[in-house]
């Protein structure tokens, strides 16, 4: 935990030379303690889920990579794995699920789950004071090996998809009914094409339609919250991908739902935080999954980058927090599974904090008086103010591991758990 009373003196002198902007620390940390993090379970068994090995094929365009000893097998190693990273992170989050996460028993197929295949799940955050997200999955399946599901023009692939998606917004409400918390569902597919398409609109018309069948039901948004995710393109989607940004953009405004925005799923050369304010202005919230691209993987480990920090720095700059469900994407199989959880999760959580110590009204007074110069010293005065203190002294009081002690236990954890499977 490291030495409380110079974290506490430390974080003293930070809180006095924050004050000198305008900052109140108290407040920030106040903030920061009512913003949870949503945790992606598949971050902790490389995407795998529970169902049988042989109807898991590669149809999805989801690949993790690396074989880091240990992975979880069950749902219950993988639950403890996940309290084990949860022990490690200030503030109380929550869990994001995919369908292929069931506990069946047996063979049930994807149109057929109910809330009973994930009672266990449930139990389990209410036990932990965890609230859950849910998602349905549209890949790793002998219906996906085409590459085209909502989008499929073949009738009865599409039916099965579409009716998959239902059952899984009825789990995802009970969900949060059980739990007191709306469950923010998301809804990505992998459709499109390797190569140039000679037929973009065909898609395109049938994916509008499964979602309207699927989004038919309608069902109380104090359980419920529907959320529709675009990518630029995927392994095997290279050239066309049926959900674009502007197709879910588009259906998102139309029908009143949530828009994801995954950062791993643009151009590399484009910036999603330039994007909030724009979405927000038509929409009353939105999925954030964040994650990190690199070249044509959407899916390191994020990190405290320049374009996480510009990510928090636009959701409190523009007071978006409230109306931003914030999840993590990302599956590292290259390292211990725990520790990426740990290490993702903690550089959001600081990128957040960093945002909330801004001086965000005197930023704002100078910009709008013309003072460019003060606005840009301000900003780059930051850079170099004592954030590691105050995050130092809100892990304390959250009564998690400071600096690096966490690593010690996830890798006392690792000898002890995760190198016996």
């Amino acid at each position: 935990m490291g030495d409380s009373k110079a974290i506490e003196r430390a974080y003293e002198a930070a809180r006095r030379r924050y004050a000198e902007l305008g900052v109140d620390t108290e407040n920030a940390i106040k903030r920061l303690a009512a913003t949870p993090i949503s945790l992606h379970c598949w971050q902790g068994d490389d995407v795998g889920g529970f169902e049988k090995p042989e109807d898991a094929l590669s149809g999805g365009g989801i690949m993790a990579t690396g074989a880091y000893p240990g992975k979880a097998r069950t749902a219950d190693e993988l639950r403890a794995d996940l309290e084990k990273a949860l022990s490690l992170i200030p503030g109380k989050h929550r869990l994001n699920l995919h369908a292929m996460y069931a506990e069946t028993g047996g063979r049930i197929e994807r149109n057929e789950l109910t809330a009973d295949h994930f009672a266990a799940w449930i139990d389990w955050a209410k036990a932990n004071g965890l609230g859950m997200d849910f998602n349905g999955t549209f890949f790793a399946h002998p219906k996906a090996e085409t590459g085209f599901t909502l989008s499929s023009a073949d009738e009865p692939t599409r039916k099965f998809w579409v009716e998959h998606g239902i059952v899984c917004r009825r789990i995802g409400a009970a969900m949060g009914k059980k739990l007191g918390t709306p469950c923010v569902i998301n809804m990505w597919i992998p459709d499109g094409y390797k190569d140039i398409p000679a037929d973009r609109k065909g898609p395109r018309e049938r994916l509008k339609k499964s979602l309207d069948e699927m989004f038919a039901e309608k069902i109380d948004s104090r359980y419920l919250l529907d959320a529709v995710e675009s990518k630029l393109f995927g392994i095997g989607s290279e050239s066309y991908v049926v959900g674009s940004h502007e197709f879910y953009l588009g259906y998102a405004i139309q029908n009143n739902t949530l828009l994801c925005l995954d950062t791993g799923h643009f151009h590399p050369t484009e910036t999603v935080a330039d994007k909030i304010s724009s979405v927000l202005t038509f929409l009353d919230e939105i999925l954030l999954h964040v994650s990190r691209g690199v070249r044509w993987d959407s899916d390191h480990v994020v990190i405290l980058s320049d374009e996480l920090r510009s990510l928090a720095e636009e959701l409190v700059r523009g007071g978006y927090l409230e109306r931003t469900h914030i999840g993590l994407d990302f599956f590292d199989a290259s390292i211990n599974r725990v520790a990426a959880w740990v290490i993702g999760t903690r550089c959001m959580i600081k990128a957040l904090l960093a945002a909330l110590l801004e001086p965000s009204q005197k930023l704002r007074e100078a910009e709008a008086a013309g003072d460019f110069t003060s606005r840009l010293a301000m900003l780059e005065e930051l850079k170099t103010m004592p954030l590691g203190a105050v995050w130092d002294y809100y892990c304390l009081k959250q009564n998690v591991s400071t600096g690096l002690d966490w690593l010690a236990e996830v890798k006392e954890y690792e000898n002890k758990v995760t190198n016996l499977r």
